[in-house]
């Protein structure tokens, strides 16, 4: 068998390849040329890129087999994230990978700033001793105000409070005990911007933070404040900073981005009090080797068919050992599901009852998802985009949790209700230290029945030689049948008949059957790939 195609399109590590192993053909292309790009996608199960390449929509769709784009650093500005996610293309990226180079380069850009390193440096080259020129300030005891106390921010508080700095931050989605155990007091932002003798930005880009260090935050600051960003362009608005540093209403900054880039020519780079770097927070041998080895791996687990904790357009993350065993069941069911429904239900509950409860079972909801359109819709399901296939036909999802089992250690059950309001059920579970997949309900009825690729449901009324009849007429064309049960309700009551077969049932010969039977209704199952 071949392998799965890994196309790298830009230059990572040699440790990503290492880390690729050898399960996969790797190839490689210039994924800032289009030309290159496009017809490579063709056939690659998965592509690694970092900031050249744009995975926009086109790219996507000219990668019919494509399963996973790994971002190889942080920002995900060149993924088209919705476009893959329609396509049910997991999108994942390397989020901790450049945290300790970023927080480091913040704190670099804060000390050259405050010392005049980069305007002395120069002056020093063409053959300037301007030592009273350059004379800077003092970062012991003031104020560091971080804005965002995410990852990195945290650890620009933790590096630069050994610097003997007063840290206060601004976050509103922190809570105070948890900015105090790492010596952060929290404040409101225009207490940051009026105590802070340095402010360091540390926000995701969204509508809401781009300008928020804009005219009107400048107009607050001390003039012997200095901004640094090394977060994300448009934050901070190059304009109003431009101007408070021309009028000498604040005393400098440092940056690392910009509002577009690359950026090569703006009249802050005119300023003496501007020390600034063409976006390199991740930018050091150890981010990038970390950032490769992170995706690689991302990459292998999601050619597994497994959930990754660093996908960004899928719910759910790291997976409990005891939950694992369970998604090829919850597919399975979610498959059985819709054979017997017949079609696409209002809503559906995946309910998981006994001590996997215990755990995030959100995964389960996801794997039965997939299963409940895997033979719906035309296009692949994923994990990825079976939210939202559902979310496209009107369907309610619904995730029931009990510790409460009373007959299996563990339960799942894929329960929907039909347009007509008919409810539609089937559940599982896992048997034995091999755990071993056994279909234990259907529509209420109690069955005890290993699934198999070919299975047939009837329901009936309970009267003689039904059994019989199915035999025959399931021989009469040539099936063998592996095993059958019967369950009903009360004796001359409603039944339900469930046979394992060892081939498929043509569409004509279960409508035969159900009309011989007179059936209630007749569902034939086939779950080969």
């Amino acid at each position: 068998m071949s392998k799965p195609v890994v196309l790298i399109a830009e230059e990572l590590s040699p440790a990503t390849v290492e880390a690729l192993g050898p399960d996969f053909e790797v190839r490689s292309c210039d994924g800032a040329d289009r030309a290159q790009l496009l017809p490579a996608l063709a056939d690659a199960d998965a592509v690694l890129i970092r900031s050249a390449t744009k995975m926009d929509a086109e790219a996507i769709g000219a990668a019919r087999r494509l399963k996973v784009i790994a971002r190889a650093g942080v920002g995900l500005d060149n993924v088209d994230v919705p476009a893959a996610t329609q396509a049910g293309v997991m999108v994942v990226n390397a989020p901790q990978s450049n945290i300790v180079s970023a927080a480091e380069l913040a704190v670099g850009l804060l000390i050259a700033s405050a010392r005049n390193i980069v305007p002395a440096n120069a002056a020093l080259r063409a053959g300037e001793w301007k030592r009273s020129k350059y004379s800077g300030a003092e970062i012991y005891d003031k104020v560091l105000g971080v804005v965002g106390l995410g990852r990195i921010g945290v650890l620009v508080a933790q590096r630069l409070s050994a610097f003997g700095m007063r840290v206060i931050a601004y976050d509103p989605y922190v809570q105070a005990p948890r900015a105090a155990q790492i010596g952060v007091r929290l404040v409101s932002l225009d207490e940051l911007l009026a105590e802070s003798d340095f402010i360091s930005v540390h926000l995701p880009k969204t509508p809401e933070t781009v300008g928020l260090i804009g005219a009107e935050a400048l107009r607050k600051v001390k003039p012997t404040a200095r901004i640094i960003n090394a977060a994300r362009g448009g934050i901070v608005d190059e304009a109003a900073l431009y101007d408070a540093l021309a009028e000498k209403r604040i005393a400098g900054a440092g940056l690392d981005v910009f509002a577009k880039e690359p950026c090569t020519d703006s009249p802050l780079f005119g300023l003496d009090t501007v020390v600034a770097t063409p976006h390199l927070g991740a930018s050091t041998d150890e981010a990038q080797e970390k950032a490769g080895i992170a995706v690689a791996r991302s990459v292998r687990l999601a050619l597994a068919g497994e959930l990754v904790p660093d996908a960004v357009n899928v719910q759910g993350g790291v997976i409990a050992e005891d939950v694992r065993p369970g998604l090829p069941l919850a597919e399975r069911l979610g498959r059985i599901f819709t054979a017997l429904a017949g079609g696409v239900a209002a809503r559906i509950d995946v309910e998981v009852r006994g001590e996997i409860a215990a755990h995030d079972v959100s995964v389960l909801e996801l794997a039965a998802l997939k299963g409940v359109f895997s033979d719906v819709v035309e296009e692949s399901v994923s994990y990825v985009n079976a939210p939202l296939l559902a979310k496209e036909r009107g369907v309610e999802v619904a995730l029931l949790t009990s510790a409460d089992s009373p007959d299996h250690r563990n339960l799942l059950t894929v329960r929907g209700t039909l347009p007509t309001g008919d409810v539609v059920s089937v559940s599982g579970t896992l048997i034995g230290p091999k755990r071993i997949e056994k279909l234990v309900e259907v529509d209420g009825f109690d069955i005890d029945l290993v699934p198999t690729e070919h299975m047939l449901f009837f329901r009936y009324h309970d009267k003689p030689r039904v059994v019989g009849s199915v035999g025959r007429l399931i021989g009469d064309a040539g099936i063998n049948i592996g095993g059958m049960q019967v369950s009903r309700d009360e004796k001359g009551g409603h039944a339900l008949m469930a046979l394992t077969v060892d081939s498929a049932v043509p569409a004509a010969v279960v409508s035969e059957i159900a009309a011989q039977i007179g059936a209630h209704s007749g569902r034939a199952v086939d779950l080969e790939d």
